[in-house]
């Protein structure tokens, strides 16, 4: 298995490239476009949305599912997800990895089988997301709700002048990406629809090939790799950074095939991993090392353990940064006001339960029924400085740095003769 590291810096492939061509944006397919600022409906992506729905609930009405189709069915399932979450996303959109052509084709074909747009297409909407996250230019913005990044933002045509743009030069370069993008209707109708029907047709279940091995297993298949874009950016654990919507989460990464590590994608998007860990359910990185046993996948690429490591720790300091920001700490020295000797002498002669620790005055009324030397032992130096006798003196009791923190909660006033703090 050849694993190259990377740097976490997003890379630039030239590709002895023009410069110009290099920085250009790239336009968009006029088709799933509108130049204006009204609210044109998609009606290619809500037939896509709508139509196979309807017709699982028709077939689960009419038609009971026999076993081979089943197979059938998750045999079809994992090579269009798989095509999409290792072929669109991690080669193509991130170039993550490198393939030799049989498994380019393979991926190819699969993700045209699931129905969710040619390579250009996805990638360039990929590409735009993860430089523009959380924004109105992010094509699935997660900010606007889980509907819309799930499937809302497909229902409309996008705004040529809102969704931010992404080079994709390099896939324009790709014979087989061009190819996949010239024919794509053909190629998906053909392995996403022709051949599972045809398939389950030889063993005399042509509508359970429609029902189910099409049609629910291209609902199954949208929604699992949908839920990357919504899911995964409102539920989880944010374990490497909190400055966008991505999460961690095993549960998203059972629905979507190993895509649920989001969190740690946003950040090292290069990674051929989502789950970096063994145990980590990816069956996506499973399959791209699996094939770089024998050759087929290579140049996969890796994040260095060490900065790894290091945003995990640096996350980790700001998740205890934040909850110490909701801890109570008494009031600062500097907002403390002044009481000179002779005030404090004069409020104690009224009943007032104050000590003097470090020339700080404390009132431990709240306190003296809690003091785990007894009340009495408490009461008996009121009205006295007792520095020393709290840091240990004459055989007492020395105090912790936590009884000191507990202390700060009863800060009163400073002692005018001292200006310094605890």
């Amino acid at each position: 298995m050849t694993i190259t590291a990377v740097n976490n810096k997003d890379e630039l492939s030239k590709d002895n490239l023009p410069p110009e061509e290099i920085i250009r944006d790239v336009p968009k397919d006029s088709s799933m476009l509108v130049t204006t600022d009204r609210i044109e409906i998609n009606w290619v992506h809500t037939y896509m949305l709508v139509v196979p729905p309807l017709l699982g609930v028709i077939g689960l009405m009419t038609t009971p599912i026999q076993f081979k189709t089943l197979v059938l069915a998750i045999v079809m399932y994992f090579w269009g997800g798989l095509g999409i979450t290792g072929g669109y996303h991690r080669l193509w959109a991130h170039k993550a990895y490198s393939a030799k052509f049989p498994i380019r084709l393979l991926l190819a074909i699969g993700g045209a089988a699931a129905f969710e747009g040619s390579i250009k297409w996805w990638s360039r909407n990929h590409r735009a997301h993860h430089r523009y996250t959380d924004t109105d230019k992010d094509p699935y913005n997660a900010r606007r709700g889980f509907f819309y990044s799930h499937l809302g933002w497909m229902l409309m045509k996008q705004k040529a002048g809102q969704v931010g743009f992404a080079d994709i030069t390099d896939l324009q370069r790709d014979p087989l990406v061009r190819w996949q993008h010239k024919y794509y209707p053909i190629i998906s109708i053909a392995a996403g629809v022709i051949l599972p029907i045809a398939i389950a047709s030889m063993w005399g279940d042509f509508w359970g090939g429609l029902f189910y091995a099409t049609a629910m297993r291209i609902v199954f298949i949208h929604h699992a790799t949908f839920f990357v874009n919504s899911l995964a950016h409102h539920l989880g654990d944010k374990t490497f950074s909190d400055h966008h919507t991505s999460f961690d989460s095993f549960i998203t990464a059972l629905l979507t095939l190993g895509e649920g590590y989001h969190n740690y994608h946003h950040e090292f998007p290069q990674d051929y991993r989502n789950g970096i860990r063994f145990f980590h359910y990816d069956p996506t990185k499973w399959m791209i090392g699996f094939f770089s046993l024998f050759g087929l996948t290579y140049d996969l690429k890796t994040i260095p353990s060490e900065e790894i490591k290091k945003a995990r720790i640096q996350m980790q300091q700001r998740q205890v940064d934040q909850e110490k920001a909701k801890l109570k700490h008494g009031k600062k020295f500097m907002n403390l006001p002044e009481m000179t000797p002779e005030e404090f002498t004069k409020r104690i002669s009224k009943g007032e339960c104050l000590v003097i620790i470090n020339n700080v005055v404390h009132d431990v009324k709240n306190f003296v029924h809690e003091h785990p030397g007894g009340r009495q032992t408490l009461l008996n130096y009121v009205g006295q400085d007792v520095t020393d006798l709290f840091n240990g003196a004459q055989g007492a009791h020395k105090h912790t740095g936590k009884a000191l923190e507990y202390l700060n909660l009863m800060r009163t006033a400073f002692v005018k003769k001292s200006t310094q703090p605890l």
